[in-house]
């Protein structure tokens, strides 16, 4: 079982001690932060994108398939950003705002089976909106905003992780996948 706790600098655990955030903070940070960065990305860029008109130039054999899929993946992705915002809050004590980050490691839920659910929950719900409005603009966006999820998550996130939470984080990235989803394993 990972410790949820996490390890970190004694100054990092006291400082964290000292200063815990309150769920309704944690919330009430976690909700505007929902809508200035996801939001950003999922919702207002597409629309700026692409007025979030419907277009109808793949053939119709294709087009109606793609339309049901685009439909299914921005129905799967939404619930699952809720989700994992939800986590931050009432598993970590926290927000996923770097400025403001959990005071506990966030394993549970949707987490046991990939570690970034919210950066694969916004790139499916950009491809859904891709493949139901038919504009291949949002298939080259969705790619490149999963390529700026993917270097952030590299270049800040992983050893921010690695410093804040210690063994209990490399743990958990041995047994969690980063991107594609899996049954939890047996520990």
């Amino acid at each position: 079982m990972i410790d949820r706790v996490g390890g970190g600098s004694a100054a990092r655990r006291r400082c964290a001690m000292m200063w815990p955030m309150r769920k309704s903070a944690a919330a009430t940070v976690s909700s505007l932060f929902f809508v200035a960065a996801p939001g950003f990305a999922a919702a207002l860029v597409p629309w700026l994108l692409t007025g979030w008109r419907m277009r109808d130039d793949l053939p119709p054999l294709l087009l109606w398939p793609a339309r049901v899929v685009g439909v299914v993946l921005i129905a799967a992705g939404v619930p699952v950003l809720v989700h994992a915002f939800v986590r931050f809050v009432k598993e970590g004590l926290g927000t996923p705002l770097p400025a403001a980050p959990t005071e506990h490691l966030v394993v549970g839920g949707l987490y046991r089976y990939v570690r970034n659910p919210m950066y694969v929950a916004v790139t499916a719900t950009v491809l859904g909106q891709a493949l139901l409005l038919d504009q291949p603009v949002l298939l080259l966006y969705a790619a490149v905003l999963w390529i700026a999820f993917a270097l952030f998550v590299r270049a800040y996130e992983e050893p921010t992780l690695r410093r804040r939470y210690g063994e209990s984080y490399d743990e958990y990235r041995r047994t969690v996948p980063a991107w594609i989803p899996r049954p939890a394993r047996s520990r």
